[in-house]
């Protein structure tokens, strides 16, 4: 029998409405121990189950409603019905998530394939203590060559637990050629950001290379591996590729010379340097992305990074020539879309340009966003146009 967990009037409430957090300030009482619990509510009736971490301020996350045994079976049933959803044909690749946490109601665990292997995130102290059953159903699920553990990040300190990487089911290669449309890249599982690559801007960098199909001179900020600069090369005349770490730029020339690539000029240098710069020297392009990092990773980052985001998206109209395609986005939490919309008016009234808002973006399908957690929807974006 799991232990009890008793809530709140207001916890329990969050769960009726579709959320599946329930934070520290509405525990009532509890066991000291990570794990699956029983949670109930002020008058003893059973709400669900869920995975408990004493120590974090995210304190329940809902697992079952119902008294189902949480055993392998359930987690083969649950992970097997997040990879039915993945409908290989609308992916067009062969590196894409196949668990997206909340969003695929298996809250704080992330499963990203990468061709033969799987790289995983366990998030949560609760689902720590699930570790044995969720590789063996990854296992019977999914028969990957090797599953890696990227539990390197952040998040886990809070929780109480280390970050670590570690190999956990036969073998990972340091590196992974993958594709995704008509583009080959290396992915870097043990070592590259997230889990290996940014998969979460696939659907994007092919919108992208869509762009650049009308010919002419294409921009890349924030490039690091390259992967949207080798969308942009398919169709551009020319591209070029700024980002601040040498080390990734060299990654991102093996991309391109993986895919016979030889129209991208990799730049080292600071973006927001580089875009004043060129409005300086009066360069123009045909086509001009920028995908940062997160500016926002506070509440309280939120009005020094509209400010980043504004500058960088006010150059970057700029540098637009007549008829040109700016393709920008975030992956901040903390901006959510009505703000980032904002900021984009505010930028284009600045920059003096006229611009067509022609599509409005967000996360692929692999990173599904449930309405009621708005946690599950980071990345948003947008293509405007110059008239």
């Amino acid at each position: 029998m799991n232990p009890l967990v008793r809530v709140s009037d207001r916890g329990a409430a969050r769960w009726t409405h579709g959320h599946p957090w329930i934070y520290r300030s509405d525990v009532v009482d509890g066991p000291a121990d990570p794990g699956l619990v029983t949670v109930i509510d002020s008058r003893q009736r059973s709400l669900g189950q869920a995975l408990y971490s004493p120590r974090s301020e995210i304190r329940l996350r809902l697992l079952e409603r119902t008294d189902r045994p949480v055993d392998e079976a359930w987690w083969r049933d649950k992970i097997a019905a997040a990879v039915a959803r993945r409908n290989p044909a609308s992916i067009d690749a062969t590196a894409f998530r196949l668990v997206h946490g909340e969003g695929d109601s298996l809250p704080s665990l992330v499963v990203d394939r990468y061709d033969r292997w799987l790289v995983v995130q366990l998030l949560s102290a609760g689902l720590e203590t699930m570790r044995p059953l969720v590789l063996e159903a990854l296992i019977g699920c999914c028969h990957p060559e090797g599953i890696l553990l990227r539990n390197d990040v952040g998040v886990r300190r809070h929780e109480g637990l280390p970050e670590t990487t570690e190999l956990v089911h036969g073998t990972v290669p340091e590196t992974i050629e993958i594709w995704e449309g008509r583009i080959r890249m290396l992915a870097a599982p043990w070592t590259g950001q997230k889990t290996g690559a940014f998969l979460d801007q696939r659907f994007n960098r092919m919108v992208a290379g869509q762009l650049a199909s009308a010919g002419g001179e294409a921009l890349d900020c924030f490039s690091y591996h390259g992967s949207f600069a080798l969308h942009l090369a398919r169709g551009a005349s020319r591209v070029v590729a700024v980002d601040t770490s040498r080390e990734a730029l060299a990654r991102a020339t093996d991309n391109a010379t993986l895919n016979e690539l030889d129209n991208i000029e990799w730049r080292v240098g600071d973006a927001f340097e580089t875009l004043r710069e060129f409005e300086r020297a009066g360069r123009r392009f045909r086509t001009v992305v920028l995908d940062p990092p997160a500016f926002a990773k506070t509440k309280s980052a939120l009005p020094e990074a509209l400010r980043g985001y504004h500058e960088i998206n006010l150059r970057g109209m700029r540098l637009l020539e007549p008829g040109g395609a700016l393709l920008t986005a975030s992956c901040s939490f903390h901006l959510r879309r009505p703000e980032f919309l904002a900021m984009l008016a505010a930028a284009a009234s600045d920059s003096g340009r006229r611009l067509r808002l022609e599509r409005i973006l967000g996360q692929d399908v692999d990173h599904p966003e449930i309405i009621t957690i708005p946690e599950t929807g980071y990345l948003k974006g947008a293509v405007l146009r110059v008239e």
